[in-house]
């Protein structure tokens, strides 16, 4: 779309394609009242209602939630850095603190002009990841904003692109697979320089010629529900009218959803951690045996 929708007609359009419901804890879409600069606050600035991060040979830049989060859906309108983006990585993840952190993500590795960035997604519970994900974008997400949603809630955690799912990571902890749902977690951004891995294995390196690189976010809408120590995990958890993630109406995709995302699976997906045998040496992670939708 050439211009953001006014809220009204945004709500409407979000209710009716996707199996998220509005909460009356909402909170404002500005940006600015909900996150906060916390590294390159020189390059940081905020454009209407955009922030604006920024990254040249000096430093890049990021920002996090005012607030901890466990369980809920976190919104984000981003559009990337145009042209020649290679080197690097612009990032909208939720993670917690310390050596033992859970980490749900979506990174956006840069590419030469002409080639097509690669939406990487990850994983983390207890300081563990490897469990990476990618894909190409079915559209230019350089040329305007696109809604990306992380939806977590006990059972499981979707990737959603434009309402569309295009992962899920189910709880098997019965099974012995960790799952992240002990840990409250921040909402971050950021955009710097990984130019000795993003890009084609760090074969191909940030070209400072183009500074500044510039990626903007808006419409930052976490609805959630709010960490406040371990006691957040019980209440967060539990089945009520409040808690409306705990529904069992978002415990599984509906059949509409799931057909989208196999759609999408099957025409982008570049990398599944699951199919990847050579890397894991025949003995390949648990859930990757199992359903995961």
């Amino acid at each position: 779309m050439a211009k953001i929708i006014g809220f009204n007609s945004m709500v409407l359009v979000i209710i009716a394609t996707i199996n998220f419901a509005f909460h009356s804890s909402l909170i404002n879409g500005d940006i600015s009242s909900s996150m906060y600069v916390n590294w390159g606050a020189h390059h940081c600035k905020m454009v209407g209602d955009d922030l604006q991060l920024v990254l040249d040979q000096s430093a890049g830049s990021g920002a996090q939630s005012k607030s901890s989060f466990l369980f809920g859906s976190f919104e984000m309108l981003i559009k990337l850095v145009p042209n020649n983006s290679a080197g690097t990585v612009t990032t909208y993840y939720l993670s917690s603190t310390g050596t033992k952190h859970d980490e749900i993500d979506f990174e956006f590795l840069g590419n030469i002009s002409g080639q097509p960035y690669i939406i990487h997604t990850n994983i983390y519970t207890q300081g563990v990841g490897n469990r990476e994900e990618q894909f190409y974008p079915w559209f230019d997400p350089t040329a305007d904003f696109h809604n990306y949603t992380i939806h977590w809630n006990p059972n499981a955690v979707v990737w959603y692109i434009d309402s569309i799912p295009i992962r899920v990571f189910r709880n098997y902890q019965s099974k012995g697979i960790p799952f992240p749902n002990q840990q409250g977690m921040g909402v971050y951004t950021s955009l710097w320089n990984a130019d000795e891995w993003a890009t084609r294995g760090g074969l191909v390196k940030i070209d400072w010629r183009n500074v500044p690189f510039i990626a903007s976010y808006r419409n930052f809408r976490p609805r959630a529900c709010y960490w406040n120590g371990p006691m957040s995990i019980s209440q967060c958890a539990i089945p009520t009218q409040t808690n409306w993630w705990t529904s069992p109406s978002y415990y599984k995709l509906r059949a509409n959803k799931v057909g989208e995302m196999i759609s999408i699976r099957s025409k982008y997906m570049i990398y599944d951690y699951c199919k990847d045998v050579k890397r894991f040496k025949g003995v390949m992670p648990i859930e990757c045996s199992l359903p995961q939708y």
